[in-house]
């Protein structure tokens, strides 16, 4: 038999309050089992990491979806010109740019910067309808793509050549950037019908050629290379 601990009342077993105070009837032997409630859920729960197939899918409609509703309202609505070709251009660059990282990242590097290429050449002819000549686009947009494009193929190649760290890519960055300054001077001049020389891209030249000597010499010695590394912490 037991009895309430506030008026000492005799209660029956079956109680859970006190009838004469109403103070609620607790077992001792029970206060041990009992567990504070969490307020916290207790299933734990992770959000779903997103498939590449659905980014995919996604930035795929956003792009097309962008890129018809411009050139329906450009049709119906603004039409004084083709200012739509603009933003398509854009979003058929966006989307080649795009595909390696979220459709097939086992795209073949040489592939994916030939495309890169190929898009914004694309993207330079479609300016060409907005403007009174296109003479721009074969003097001088598609060489410059062109020159870009096969310095962006030679990347990867030169970098077999080296082992693949910051001073390797320097290289191959210090010996693009004259190649292409002295390109770009011979364009211009061959499209001005002037005689074949360098002048200010000689200036690039020089300053590229003694910036590379050092870095080989880096490269080909192991003491000076682990050196470098350690003063720039990389």
């Amino acid at each position: 038999m037991s009895y309430c601990v506030n008026c000492g009342v005799e209660l029956e077993s079956s109680l859970q309050e006190c009838p004469l105070c109403h103070t609620p009837v607790m077992n001792p032997n029970e206060i041990n089992q009992l567990r504070p409630v969490s307020p916290y859920p207790t299933d734990k729960g992770q959000v779903e990491v997103v498939k590449r197939k659905d980014l995919g899918i996604l930035v795929s409609v956003v792009l097309t979806a962008t890129g018809v509703t411009c050139l329906l309202l450009n049709l119906l609505v603004f039409n004084s010109s083709l200012w739509s070709l603009v933003v398509i251009g854009s979003c058929l660059c966006l989307f080649v740019f795009s595909f390696p990282a979220i459709f097939y990242s086992k795209t073949p590097i040489y592939l994916s910067l030939l495309a890169d290429g190929i898009s914004v050449a694309v993207y330079l002819f479609l300016i060409t309808f907005l403007t009174d000549s296109n003479t721009w686009f074969w003097q001088m947009g598609l060489p410059v793509i062109t020159i870009l494009t096969i310095l962006a193929e030679l990347f990867p190649l030169l970098a077999k050549f080296f082992p693949l760290n910051i001073l390797s890519c320097a290289l191959c960055i210090f010996v693009e950037i004259p190649a292409f300054c002295v390109s770009l001077e011979l364009l211009i001049r061959h499209i001005l019908e002037r005689p074949y020389r360098i002048t200010w891209s000689a200036v690039v030249l020089t300053v590229c050629i003694i910036i590379d000597i050092a870095l080989i010499t880096i490269l080909a010695k192991k003491r000076l290379r682990n050196e470098v590394r350690r003063r720039l912490h990389f």
